[in-house]
């Protein structure tokens, strides 16, 4: 693969996609202060999974995805050579590493947005421990680290397992009761993203754990935790709630 040639398509065909209206749109509800083409979601996915239809070595994934992270325009990133960054190791996931979850933590580092770090925390560093749980201990890590997208990566990561029908109960359990205390929403909102799923499987497991927190739960985390539970599980923890 000629990285650098890639790295020119791509940006010449988002830059051709590019709507300025939707830029300014964007920029605005991201609060961002990258450089915006204002490209569509599915194109800017298309576009950059052309990149990798091909499959590519390991080196040359690694070596597109960082290529197109360091992109910049004017001094600043650009917003969608990111997302294409993060969507070219999404679609080719399966040639990471163990090693390569360095690599998503310092995409996660040099965000400051969800969504980057969303895709990033549960489609790659979630697949990767998975596959390699014993890269579990960097999440253990993660969850008290004081980057609070780096904690809110380690949450989300469990979604994977959760997802494939096996869930890190342990570490569900861990995390809930280390971040219970949040302040942060979107550490808030993402605890209640993990109960949510895993109550659509296991829905006894996310009551019983939630019925002896709910006087310190959030609601942010309650809403989210009891949204799939029966109904007489849900009305129950929230009635406890508001008491």
């Amino acid at each position: 693969m000629d990285v650098e040639g890639e790295v020119a398509r791509v940006l010449a065909e988002l830059r051709a996609q590019g709507d300025p209206v939707r830029a300014d749109y964007e920029k605005r509800y991201l609060k961002s202060d990258l450089v915006h083409f204002g490209v569509p979601v599915p194109a800017l996915r298309k576009v950059a999974v052309s990149a990798v239809e091909a499959q590519p070595t390991r080196d040359e994934l690694l070596a597109l995805a960082e290529a197109l992270w360091d992109v910049t325009r004017d001094g600043r990133p650009v917003h969608e050579a990111r997302v294409a960054a993060i969507e070219v190791l999404v679609k080719r996931v399966a040639l990471l590493e163990p090693s390569d979850l360095a690599v998503a933590e310092r995409f996660v580092r040099g965000s400051a947005s969800w969504v980057y770090v969303d895709i990033l925390a549960e489609k790659v560093a979630g697949a990767l421990v998975v596959r390699y749980p014993d890269l579990g201990r960097v999440l253990d890590a993660w969850v008290a680290d004081p980057y609070m997208w780096i904690r809110r990566t380690a949450v989300l990561a469990l979604l994977a397992g959760v997802r494939a029908g096996n869930p890190d109960l342990s570490r569900v359990d861990r995390f809930g009761d280390a971040l219970i205390g949040e302040r942060e929403f979107f550490i808030r909102k993402a605890l209640g993203w993990v109960l949510r799923e895993l109550s659509k499987k296991d829905p006894g497991w996310v009551t019983r754990w939630v019925e002896p927190r709910v006087e310190v739960i959030s609601g942010v985390t309650l809403r989210e935790a009891v949204r799939w539970l029966p109904e007489e599980d849900a009305g129950r923890l929230r009635a406890t709630q508001r008491r």
